[in-house]
């Protein structure tokens, strides 16, 4: 089995020219206050998810860049040029129109489609996405911005009227919060981001935006776009150590709206740095374990694809992923059965290679650290009962089916983030709802049934407990209008396409008594268009 690993990782030749990347890609390149600002400092190495295989035989991983390795300093003057065009909500973007913010989103978005290509190859070579899930997260960032700017315009339309309660007439918009800072994930480093990224600038907020730790290159084809879309300062783009840099810019309490998704642990000590905590709204995507719950009477060919599917999509490095498998005593080894034979037929290889599913990993220490995991619950009891489950290469960790797991092992209840499928046999549903109640995450859960009544206790079972209840079907985000949230220590706030438009902005009401002089004063300022905010304006 190692050696078959070993073959999967290619010689630099064997590379098919579309996917090659052309040389070393050092970046200098900031962006703050509208200009694209060369770091004369220190450069952080990006190291790719694939290795190359030497003359020698040995694998090496790839170093394909470098991004700016920026101090305290830098990060403060980025904060300060968004503190600058914000102008206390009096900067230029904040006053703009929405009609206005949406041409320029617009623009930005024609611009980011010409790059679609370089961030592509990008995605790649950094975190290991295979290509046509690369396309698929560029593809649906895309789409998202299209749907974001259609929720603004159903939003303003709504709000162009005025309401008239108990003799005061009133007209309520929604208003920008300030700075926001926004840091995404290294999973999905394009299309989470901008989940938060896009709907914080289109309300009309200054950005402060720290791409993911991997999968950071893949921003630079976007920066002229950024720079030549909005006015200076609207977006700030830094890199570094998150430590160096955010940890500033929380300490400095110019954060207004603080969009993070990453680790529990990182939000609350990013936000315990705030000085003025009761100022700071958060939005924030957590850590999830969600169990997938097989019950006595199932469809086990849907049941067994969802869960390989849920589990092992981007190698289970999603926060959606299915990451424990509860499945019923009467069922489990069949159950087994037929998920050693699907994950038997998943391709491995490299991202770009035609129907791989499973690709190396880009976490530094990550095969280590499921390796860990894998001994600690064989140490306790379980097994690998997949062939070759378990075994790594490089950068390459081949996926491991893990049976029967228990609540002494870590990976019961720790996010393993990573291709190991913990199942645990039960025999009564109180042991699951258990489970679902006592975890300290409340992402989402899939159940997996055709009984009513097994299916709709544990509907009322887990409605308090998590997100999202997936009925015969893996956990998952979209779609985009639908809400996306969770419990615990799993997120905080509710994002989806009209949900983020809410997040980062607030509601203002103009009011006046309902009465002639009112009624006229107002009917002015609308005719003669001497206000941006109170207006009847109608976006098509």
């Amino acid at each position: 089995m190692t050696a078959d690993l070993e073959r999967l990782f290619p010689a630099a030749d064997d590379i098919p020219a579309p996917y090659r990347l052309d040389g070393t890609l050092e970046q200098r390149e900031f962006l703050i206050n509208g200009e694209l600002v060369e770091w004369e400092g220190d450069l952080a190495p990006v190291r790719s998810a694939v290795c190359l295989r030497r003359e020698d035989g040995e694998l090496e991983q790839c170093v394909i860049g470098s991004t700016p390795l920026l101090d305290a300093d830098a990060a403060l003057g980025a904060l300060d040029a968004a503190v600058h065009a914000y102008d206390l909500g009096q900067g230029v973007w904040p006053t703009m129109s929405v009609s206005e913010r949406i041409r320029n989103v617009e623009n930005f978005l024609h611009r980011m489609k010409e790059q679609r290509d370089a961030v592509v190859r990008l995605l790649m070579w950094e975190i290991g996405k295979n290509l046509p899930d690369s396309e698929k997260e560029f593809d649906r960032t895309c789409d998202y911005i299209v749907d974001t700017v259609n929720a603004l315009k159903e939003l303003d339309r709504r709000s162009s009227r005025f309401e008239i309660e108990q003799g005061t007439l009133g007209q309520i918009r929604r208003v920008p919060l300030g700075v926001a800072l926004c840091m995404g994930p290294y999973n999905y480093p394009l299309n989470e981001t901008f989940t938060t990224l896009i709907p914080a600038l289109i309300m009309g907020n200054t950005v402060v935006f720290k791409p993911a730790k991997f999968g950071v290159l893949l921003i630079r084809p976007l920066l002229e776009a950024f720079r030549d879309s909005f006015p200076p300062g609207v977006i700030n783009i830094i890199y570094g150590r998150g430590r160096e840099t955010v940890g500033a810019l929380m300490e400095s309490g110019k954060v207004d709206v603080f969009a993070f998704i990453g680790t529990n642990k990182g939000a609350s000590d990013l936000k315990k740095l705030h000085p003025r905590p009761h100022r700071l709204r958060a939005a924030l995507g957590l850590d999830a374990k969600n169990p997938g719950i097989v019950l006595p009477d199932v469809d086990l060919d849907t049941a067994v694809g969802e869960c390989v599917t849920g589990a092992l999509s981007f190698n289970g490095q999603r926060c959606t992923a299915l990451k424990i498998l509860f499945v019923h005593r009467s069922q489990v080894d069949d159950f087994l059965d037929r998920f050693k034979s699907r994950l038997a037929t998943l391709k491995s290889g490299m991202p770009w290679e035609p129907g791989v599913a499973l690709t190396p990993l880009p976490e530094p220490g990550k095969t280590a650290f499921l390796t860990q995991m894998l001994e600690d619950a064989r140490s306790k009891g379980a097994s690998v009962v997949n062939e070759g489950g378990g075994n790594s290469v490089g950068t390459f960790f081949y996926p491991a089916l893990l049976y029967p797991v228990t609540p002494q092992m870590r990976v019961y209840n720790e996010e393993q983030f990573g291709p190991i499928i913990p199942v645990v046999p039960y025999d009564d549903l109180s042991e699951v709802i258990d489970y679902v109640r006592n975890s300290d995450f409340g992402q989402q859960l899939s159940l997996f049934g055709r009984d009513p009544q097994q299916m709709a206790r544990m509907i009322d079972a887990c409605a308090n407990q998590v997100g999202r209840i997936n009925l015969n079907a893996q956990c998952q985000r979209g779609p985009d209008s639908f809400p996306f949230t969770g419990r615990k220590n799993s997120a905080e706030g509710t994002l989806s396409v009209a949900d983020a438009l809410r997040v980062f902005s607030i509601r203002t009401l103009v009011a006046a008594k309902d009465n002639a002089a009112s009624k006229a004063l107002v009917g002015s300022i609308i005719r003669d268009r001497e206000s941006t905010f109170l207006s009847t304006d109608y976006i098509f």
